[in-house]
């Protein structure tokens, strides 16, 4: 029975309905067109990954609910289950830079950002898990460390969740953000929207995940796909 006096994390009120509802369904689908990559998430793989991030951020940085995870990603699937590995751990996630940080995760080319935080690890966002080459000493590989971690996770409480945001107004936000677009449960939306800034993550990922519908991220898109891709992915919702 889940203990009523803990205050639910953001992964849990997005990921939970969706989990009972529809675990098989998908849940990201990824596109690079730059490299013609395209990865396809279930909730359940979602889930997955985002435990062993939770694991990760809690097992082995030892990051209790409270600390501040900086996040220096591209909008990626990967990307996507770091932050709600982050949120399940009930940490907060700070885009861009912060020196303050408990944790920083990072691809290789922003480590230069990650000075003065306590801890750092880099992801490749290779799609077979490959690690960053030459890391500098001090630096842990996410991917090579990730794996070994549990993909169940047990959450211990939340508070704030997205640079100084608390969880119930990351929420309302995204609830707001989805009605604002029309989306629904359901509903494939098409977007091509970065993560950058708060906005952007509340309006690009984190309404469509609470909602009930998934995503089909496209970076570097090509124009000459857009009809086909629309078609072929049964988008029925556009940022």
């Amino acid at each position: 029975m889940r203990d009523k006096a803990k205050a639910l994390t953001l992964t849990e009120l997005v990921l939970d309905p969706i989990l009972e509802r529809e675990p098989a369904g998908p849940r990201v689908t990824y596109y690079d067109d730059a490299t013609g990559a395209r990865i396809e998430l279930s909730g359940l793989t979602l889930a997955n990954w985002a435990a062993k991030t939770a694991n990760l951020i809690r097992d082995e940085f030892g990051l209790s609910p409270g600390a501040r995870v900086a996040v220096l990603l591209p909008a990626h699937w990967q990307t996507a289950a770091v932050l709600l590995g982050c949120w399940w751990a009930g940490t907060e996630v700070v885009l861009g830079p912060d020196p303050d940080a408990d944790l920083a995760l990072a691809i290789a080319e922003r480590l230069d950002e990650t000075e003065g935080v306590a801890e750092v690890a880099a992801l490749s966002l290779d799609a077979f898990g490959m690690p960053v080459r030459d890391l500098p000493v001090g630096i842990t590989d996410f991917a090579t460390s990730v794996r070994v971690h549990g993909d169940q996770f047990l959450p211990r409480g939340a508070g704030v969740a997205l640079d100084g945001m608390p969880v119930t107004e990351v929420l309302s936000e995204a609830r707001k953000s989805a009605m604002r677009q029309g989306f629904s449960e359901g509903d494939r939306v098409l977007s091509s929207t970065p993560w950058d800034v708060p906005a952007e993550l509340i309006d690009g990922l984190v309404s469509v995940l609470a909602v009930g519908a998934s995503l089909v991220q496209v970076v570097n898109p090509d124009p000459a796909q857009y009809e086909r891709r629309m078609a072929s992915e049964r988008v029925t919702a556009r940022r």
